[in-house]
């Protein structure tokens, strides 16, 4: 009988310890118990929470200062999630490669010849110091 209510709370106790931390309900007490997660950097995440919830690891990472994709994974693995989603590093090297594409497609303007500092330029002949000393 001993040994059975000793499992049931061992058992209870590794359930707490692996159980997932939404980000977006997460208290700093909660955050902090996110190994890599100390003070700072639960304090930026709330802080960023409080401008809006995050919608997705992305907005996580573009927001908090800190973390990247690695981190990110590491927090994953330690129970963080963002939307109940675990971070999924494949999806994310898919997604940062689909937005670089989309950047490297968008049609570039030529700059006008009104802004051009090569336009707004004296000509030489003008120059004080092209003219001749008297």
């Amino acid at each position: 009988m001993l040994k059975k209510l000793f499992f049931c709370v061992a058992f209870f106790f590794a359930a707490a310890a692996f159980a997932a931390v939404d980000v977006n309900q997460a208290t700093e007490a909660d955050l902090d118990g996110i190994n890599g997660i100390g003070p700072g950097l639960s304090q930026r995440i709330l802080a960023e929470r409080d401008k809006g919830e995050f919608k997705d690891w992305a907005d996580l990472i573009e927001r908090v200062k800190g973390i990247g994709d690695k981190t990110a994974t590491k927090f994953s693995a330690s129970g963080l999630t963002v939307q109940g989603k675990r971070f999924n590093a494949a999806a994310w090297a898919r997604a940062q490669a689909k937005a670089k594409s989309k950047e490297g497609s968008a049609p570039r303007q030529a700059p006008s010849k009104s802004a051009s500092p090569a336009s707004q330029a004296e000509p030489a002949s003008q120059s004080p110091a092209a003219q001749p000393k008297p």
